[in-house]
Parts: C-alpha cells; structure tokens; sequence
C-alpha cells in the first residue's frame, strides 16, 4: 500500500511540478533586472524556497529550452573566461503579456482547488 502511495504521490508532483516550473520560471525573469542564466535562476528560486525543494535544477532547463522555443524568452550565450560559456536568459514582450494571463489563471486555480478542498456547508 506504501508502495502506491508514493508512486501516486511522485505522479502527481511531477504533474504539478511541469505545470508550475514555467510560471516560475517566466516570474523570475520578469523581475530581473538583466538576463540571468541557469544556475543563477536554479540559486535565485532556492534562496525564496528554502524549505520547499520542489523544483530540481536540472528540470529547469528543458522548460527554458520550450519558452524560449515559443517566443516567451530569448537568450544568448556568453563567453566565460573561467568558465564553460553561459547562456542567459531573459522575457520577451510576448512572455510578459504570457505572464499575465497566467498569474490570472493561477489565482483562479488556486481558488478553485482551494473551495474543493475546504469544503463548505453549502450542502
């Protein structure tokens, strides 16, 4: 029985956490005031989250691969001379106006989520 529980437990993170991470990621780099690459970002969201390790470092790549690949950032590789180049990001006008919509879609989500699970005496 622990064994399924933690199967559907691991589902549902990874459900929820494919569905978030954009939103985070595009709320970031909507409030930074230059590009930022990878691990900057990675450290960036661990500093605001210091209990929750909710989102791997390595799971944000691929989702700044797909916004960039969609218009909703743009980025640019860097020579280091310390370093391996980086690639910074940073938010288009698109993925502004992407954020947006979202945010309003999330509170909505929440909300409802929120109204399921309470519960009420309405019945």
């Amino acid at each position: 029985m622990d064994e399924i529980i933690n199967e559907a437990i691991r589902k549902f993170h990874k459900e929820l956490n494919g569905g978030t991470a954009a939103l985070v990621l595009l709320g970031v780099l909507d409030k930074a005031e230059s590009p930022m690459y990878g691990y900057q970002i990675a450290k960036h969201i661990e500093t605001r989250t210091r209990d929750v390790d909710i989102m791997k470092q390595g799971a944000l790549y691929p989702v700044l691969r797909s916004l960039e690949s969609t218009g909703l950032l743009e980025s640019e590789v860097e020579p280091s001379v310390s370093s391996p180049p980086r690639r910074y990001y940073k938010i288009t006008g698109a993925g502004r106006g992407t954020l947006i919509k979202w945010i309003e879609i999330w509170h909505q989500t929440r909300e409802f989520v929120d109204a399921i699970l309470k519960g009420g005496d309405d019945e």
